[in-house]
């Protein structure tokens, strides 16, 4: 016999500042990848997205996703060491493996996009019909990150 599966319960507290004013965050501001050139991977996304570069450097390029969200793309291992600029210091970081994230789209894109995928010989790797009426469409990068065009209807919040 099969025991129910526990259900966790959280109680999240309200975060307030010293005024009593609720703190919130505003959203994801930066995703980062790290990549074994950011010239290319920044070219890869540049050609399929047209993202604009808000910055380039050798140590990162940052691209301008939507007007209100940056892809910061880093070489492998170049962010192992912490950075110290006139603003203060930016702590060590990085990341091994594929990671995965996704760009928000509207359902009524999803034919273009793919057929953008097929023009620009990027191979699809799967396409996902959610139940709640959402569309993904998974791709792979240069670097093998699961990039994922997702429509809105499965989240609460797209």
């Amino acid at each position: 016999m099969h025991e129910a599966p526990q259900v966790l319960k959280v109680s999240i507290p309200k975060m307030a500042s010293a005024g009593g004013v609720p703190l919130t965050v505003k959203g994801i501001l930066e995703t980062a990848l790290y990549v074994a050139d950011i010239h290319k991977a920044a070219a890869f996304y540049q050609r399929i997205f047209g993202f604009p570069a808000l910055l380039e450097s050798e140590r990162l390029i940052a691209l301008d996703v939507a007007g209100r969200d940056v892809l910061l793309l880093f070489p492998v291992g170049a962010t192992l060491e912490p950075l110290m600029t006139e603003g203060g210091l930016i702590p060590s970081h990085g990341a091994q493996g594929n990671a995965h994230f996704a760009f928000a789209i509207e359902q009524s894109d999803a034919d273009q996009w793919r057929e953008r995928l097929v023009q620009e010989g990027v191979a699809i790797e799967s396409v996902v019909h959610w139940a709640e009426g959402a569309e993904s469409i998974y791709f792979r990068d240069l670097d093998g990150h699961v990039v994922e065009l997702m429509s809105r209807g499965f989240w609460k919040v797209w």
